[in-house]
């Protein structure tokens, strides 16, 4: 009688990522708050703007850089950012050593009705920067080997892809930087009302805004609002809007579907000589450098 079969060793982030993320670049998944991240190059320093979310590497590095502070998240340490920051990242990859990574976006509602269903007291920091890397646990690690796993089926990706993605957003909550998952989802804080200017910003950054209107969102004075600002983003609050805007305009044109100047004026710039200054000592490059990339 034959034998039982030989154990098949269970597949590693890597091995996974590696399936789902054949090609270089970010690719949706069959779950909706799911990304899955590949680079086959470095990639130099470059400014970026993050959105709030998980990111758990299987394999590579990347550094990212607020202020002076800089963040490593690696296949030891992962990264959460509780509100949205616009940063310097640089990747360290090759193509026999891509950097291979899954980024869980977070959502603002899901976040609070977990919490609402935690209700364990645990405290609310009032004021911290928006960004942690933290150790990367066994229980987290494990729990997106199984969502990668199940995104390899449309009918488990439909069935348990969100639950999953709850459990190990409920995983970064216990841990030692959930705070700051914490922090942005309270009615109530500083943090949470930095929180929600900065959703503000996003939703409306062609539209004419300034610090005053900002600060009476947070219900602060502007002394105030500029030092509890700053706390959380690293930088000032027409310094973050600036940094908005000539990402998005730079998406713009690098999508191909306006040029420079429609670009310009999209995010909110009434000056194209302005515009491209500021887009220069942003990217290091001219936006009609970027168009004609684009173009080509």
């Amino acid at each position: 009688m034959p034998g039982p079969a030989p154990a098949v060793p269970d597949p590693s982030l890597a091995d996974l990522l590696r399936v789902l993320a054949p090609r270089p670049g970010i690719t949706a998944s069959l779950v909706p708050e799911v990304q899955l991240i590949r680079a086959d190059h470095p990639v130099p320093r470059a400014p970026i703007v993050y959105e709030p979310s998980i990111i758990i590497v299987a394999q590579g590095r990347k550094r990212v850089f607020l202020g002076e502070l800089c963040y490593t998240y690696d296949p030891s340490n992962y990264l959460v950012l509780s509100v949205p920051l616009p940063l310097e990242c640089e990747t360290e990859a090759s193509p026999a050593n891509p950097l291979l990574a899954v980024a869980i976006r977070v959502d603002p509602t899901a976040l609070g009705e977990l919490l609402l269903a935690m209700d364990d007291g645990h405290p609310v920091p009032d004021l911290m920067p928006g960004i942690h890397a933290t150790r990367l646990t066994e229980d987290i690690a494990c729990a997106t080997v199984r969502l990668l796993e199940c995104l390899q089926s449309p009918m488990d990706s439909r069935l348990l892809g969100s639950s999953i993605v709850r459990e190990i957003t409920y995983r970064v909550l216990c841990g030692e930087q959930g705070g700051g998952l914490r922090a942005a989802a309270a009615r109530h804080g500083r943090f949470s009302q930095i929180a929600r200017v900065l959703r503000r910003v996003h939703q409306e950054y062609p539209q004419e805004l300034d610090v005053e209107t900002l600060a009476r969102e947070a219900n602060m004075s502007v002394s105030n609002f500029h030092h509890n600002f700053k706390a959380v983003t690293a930088t000032s609050p027409l310094q973050y809007l600036k940094r908005i805007r000539l990402h998005q305009a730079r998406l713009l044109i690098l999508q191909g579907e306006h040029n420079v100047s429609t670009a310009a004026s999209q995010v909110g710039y009434s000056s194209l000589s302005q515009f491209s200054r500021e887009f220069k000592r942003c990217f290091g490059t001219s936006p009609t450098h970027d168009a004609g990339a684009a173009r080509g």
